[in-house]
């Protein structure tokens, strides 16, 4: 992309930029140009960057009579805090003067190994927006790190995006009808009651990915089974044990559009006792696409298990 933003597309006023990974580049590429016909950008990466201060603020800080311009980041970052309204402004936006719309979703997780940073908490960083009049906002953040890390999320109201990254059990809900894909992963248990939330404020939710090797406190499941009516592409392959219950078992979760999953074997061969049990009989006969990544030789009883594979 940065080939294309040296200065050759000279009449250039609308640039929509959706790539899965910024990262570094050994190549020379002329990146000192100011874009002044630049009217509009959407930059949308879907996984972490370590390159926040190196390839994106330099880049953003070209755009100066940026009208519009639409974020949706996930940044990590060493040794320091999360960022906020406060730095957005510095790093960038005090240089579009003429910016009118600013839609967002900027994820940060800090790892602090050698240092101690007082984080800030959700209400320094939603007044870090509302100094500078943005006031739709929203924000979860971890005020106090876990194995020297911490996540925090900021985000427009109302929500904008199809997806949703990298969620930690430190959500409070929301309205997100637009979503239709979730990534959950923490270094913390999620519990029950966050699945229960999840089902009733991301209503038409098609594509889950759990990413938690750490197992439930709390094993008693609710009185009432949760649902998730849309929910058809389910990724537990990098889950504890918990959680392919947690979904798997009809009486806990029902997902009655469920027809891909993926998951360990040996995760899926416990949970249902060799493919024999009836707890996730019902749900593992609607799986039309089973991803297990490792070899494994399919025991006697296992496509009478998966009956629609």
């Amino acid at each position: 992309c940065l080939y294309l933003l040296d200065g050759r597309l000279q009449h250039l006023s609308i640039l929509i930029i959706d790539i899965d990974e910024i990262s570094d580049s050994s190549s020379n590429i002329d990146n000192t140009k100011n874009l002044p016909k630049l009217k509009c950008l959407t930059l949308t990466s879907q996984w972490y960057t370590y390159f926040y201060n190196d390839r994106i603020v330099p880049l953003l800080r070209r755009m100066l009579n940026l009208e519009e311009l639409t974020l949706f980041l996930s940044i990590i970052r060493n040794e320091s805090t999360y960022i906020d309204g406060t730095q957005l402004h510095n790093d960038f936006l005090i240089n579009m003067p003429r910016l009118n719309k600013f839609i967002f979703s900027i994820h940060t997780y800090i790892i602090n190994d050698r240092i101690e940073i007082d984080l800030p908490s959700k209400n320094d960083i939603l007044n870090s927006f509302l100094e500078r009049e943005y006031q739709q906002v929203h924000s979860y953040a971890d005020e106090k790190l876990t194995f020297n890390r911490g996540f925090c999320h900021v985000y427009l109201l109302p929500y904008h995006f199809n997806d949703f990254i990298f969620m930690t059990s430190g959500f409070q809900g929301g309205s997100f009808s637009e979503v239709r894909g979730l990534i959950m992963l923490d270094i913390r248990p999620f519990e029950n009651e966050l699945f229960q939330v999840i089902s009733q404020d991301f209503p038409f939710l098609q594509r889950l990915s759990i990413t938690n090797l750490y197992s439930q406190q709390n094993k008693q499941h609710l009185s009432t089974s949760i649902t998730f009516a849309h929910l058809f592409d389910l990724d537990l392959a990098r889950a504890n044990i918990d959680y392919v219950v947690q979904f798997l078992f009809d009486k806990n979760t029902s997902l009655p559009r469920l027809t891909h999953l993926t998951v360990r074997y040996e995760t899926l061969a416990t949970v249902t006792q060799g493919f024999t049990n009836d707890a996730a009989r019902l749900t593992c006969s609607t799986i039309r696409c089973l991803v297990v990544k490792e070899p494994f030789v399919r025991p006697e009883k296992f496509l009478l298990y998966f009956s629609s594979l």
